[in-house]
């Protein structure tokens, strides 16, 4: 956020939001956890994490898009803990917003009932899979920025689901779904199957984040695409 003030513009200007970001949290999870592996977006991949029992997943800043854009909040910090083979904690901060979503405190809100199923997608390149989704389902497309905060808007209830097919790394989106499950929201690859993370090829095809109440139409429309 200082970073923000200091009259750094585009490229430099993610550039030193990821270095400063990364800094920190390494720093502090050295301190604190000086036993764990870290795999950072912005860190090199310490393939000890392999054969660790605790993994923190960290995206230091999601959407540097929106990051660097004055006045946007649609931006986040992801921090997770994978132990043991699954995601235990985690927490989505939204500094601009002064909000911190974390799996001892989701905020999770009630789903407005907006007639139709929402679909959070991106504001500046919206796929054409999930425009596809939105036709069969005839949902509503709601445009916003860092994965993260897509996500989360789903456990607010300023949308429905987050479906994202185009591939992610798993520090996209540990985070993020260890606070949607603390919420009670379903999420999965896109088949069904389990969203697995600490995995040597740390990219992940495809997700669900959603509301269990839309699962089923939504499924209903993956068949049909």
């Amino acid at each position: 956020m200082e970073l923000r003030g200091q009259g750094l513009v585009g490229k430099e200007l993610k550039d030193a939001g990821d270095r400063t970001s990364h800094e920190f949290l390494m720093h502090a999870l050295a301190r604190h956890r000086p036993g764990d592996v870290v795999l950072s977006e912005e860190g090199a991949d310490d393939r000890a994490r392999l054969v660790a029992e605790r993994v923190w997943i960290v995206d230091p800043v999601d959407g540097t898009r929106e990051y660097s854009e004055p006045g946007r909040t649609d931006w986040a910090v992801h921090v997770a803990l994978w132990e043991k083979g699954d995601l235990v904690a985690g927490a989505v901060s939204r500094p601009a917003a002064g909000v911190v979503h974390s799996t001892d405190n989701p905020l999770a809100g009630d789903s407005v009932d907006a007639g139709r199923i929402r679909l959070a997608v991106s504001r500046s390149r919206p796929p054409e899979f999930v425009s596809r989704l939105a036709e069969i389902l005839h949902a509503e497309l709601v445009p916003m920025g860092s994965a993260g905060v897509k996500a989360m808007s789903v456990v607010t209830g300023e949308s429905d689901a987050y479906v994202h097919a185009g591939g992610q790394y798993e520090w996209d989106s540990a985070a993020p779904v260890a606070v949607a499950r603390a919420a009670g929201l379903h999420t999965s690859r896109l088949d069904g199957s389990p969203l697995v993370y600490n995995q040597p090829n740390p990219w992940l095809p495809d997700l669900i984040i959603c509301r269990p109440p839309v699962l089923a139409a939504i499924r209903e429309g993956l068949d049909k695409l």
